[in-house]
């Protein structure tokens, strides 16, 4: 595991996010402590020192989980991040000190206003509400050491919330190559590059959308780099940003912990040559790809039908790109598509803003 610096502090280039931690079978918002654990102690074998969560992770287990298993480590041996999100609870003083009760710590290592995007600006921003200044305190306090937001919104916003408050340690915004100009990634990372805030990567694989592309775009790659892992094109790439401090990924399995961190034994960014084949292989991939969902589920808690979303457009994608309906197993075992409700709740969620309704519809049709 490779190191960089951080305001006096050796972060690893490689962070733990926790919201794919493995989960009890036919359970998503409860954590299997049993293989959890050995995910957590295959990363502290690695040298990953960064392990972020947030209040809604798990429905609220993620912070539960961690307290538990990092409690088992020295304090000064791993930093711990962890966010608020006002789209879930508005009592950010109560919020906070149930964090740190869950958590079993005394203090974030970083601290940071979660899923900060356009439709919940004025409530971040809000005057009365002063969320900033409530932060601020516990920073002056010792409670926060570093204080940041994690982003989803669009270049302007993500300007006006920065003139807003220009003063962030750090921030989290979702960054890979398919992203870079599907989400007008490149903007965002220039922007904080502007007001040198160092940023903090989620979403590298594109929650797993990268691991596997289309065989076109794995033909070449692979003769571009043979030998080379399709996953690890997406590591490669964020270390040619200088401006990116930490990657975080969300790993479910100590294999998937030892494959990422193999990848960050060095700093090793792509070579021109081999950013030419991977534009290339995004050009072939965009051809056969389907909905750009990430399976974050942020969309889940608030769908009045209750519908598994991602699982639905993951089969929508088998459908429409791989030719298959209803190929995989858990497809036969929720609601189909049919049962949305055309409320629009979902989409307002959605980090990669698709318009859930109309594919719910599609695919009901295509049924």
């Amino acid at each position: 595991m490779y190191y960089k610096e951080f305001r006096g502090n050796k972060i690893s280039a490689l962070g733990l996010g926790s919201l794919r931690l493995p989960t009890v079978p036919g359970n998503a918002a409860s954590i299997d402590r049993t293989g959890a654990m050995e995910v957590i102690d295959q990363a502290f074998i690695e040298g990953i020192n960064f392990f972020d969560t947030a209040f809604t992770y798990h429905n609220t287990d993620s912070e539960r989980f961690l307290g538990e298993a990092l409690s088992r480590h020295p304090r000064d041996s791993y930093y711990l991040s962890s966010k608020f999100y006002v789209g879930a609870r508005t009592d950010l003083d109560h919020v906070f000190e149930e964090q740190l009760a869950r958590c079993r710590t005394e203090y974030f290592d970083f601290y940071m206003l979660h899923s900060v995007q356009e439709q919940f600006f004025d409530d971040y921003m809000d005057p009365e509400r002063d969320y900033i200044g409530y932060l601020l305190k516990q920073k002056e306090a010792g409670r926060i050491r570093y204080l940041g937001f994690s982003s989803h919104a669009a270049p302007d916003g993500l300007e006006k919330f920065l003139q807003w408050h220009p003063g962030f340690d750090m921030a989290l915004i979702q960054l890979n190559y398919l992203d870079w100009t599907m989400l007008d990634g490149r903007r965002q990372y220039e922007i904080l590059a502007e007001h040198n805030i160092p940023v903090w990567v989620m979403e590298p694989l594109k929650g797993g959308r990268l691991v596997h592309l289309s065989q076109e775009a794995e033909d070449i790659l692979h003769a571009a780099a043979p030998g080379q892992s399709i996953p690890s094109w997406s590591f490669r790439y964020l270390m040619g940003l200088d401006n990116v401090q930490c990657v975080l990924s969300g790993m479910s399995s100590p294999q998937e912990v030892r494959a990422n961190a193999e990848v960050f034994r060095e700093s090793n960014a792509l070579s021109a040559a081999e950013r030419t084949a991977l534009e290339r292989a995004v050009n072939a991939f965009r051809d056969s790809f389907g909905v750009p969902c990430s399976s974050c589920r942020y969309c889940c808690p608030v769908c009045p039908a209750d519908l598994d979303i991602p699982a639905l457009i993951q089969g929508y994608n088998e459908l429409t790109v791989g030719g298959e309906p209803w190929k995989l197993f858990q497809l036969t075992q929720i609601k189909g598509p049919e049962a949305c409700l055309q409320c629009g709740a979902c989409v307002r969620r959605c980090p990669q803003r698709i318009n859930i309704p109309a594919v719910m519809k599609k695919y009901a049709e295509l049924r």
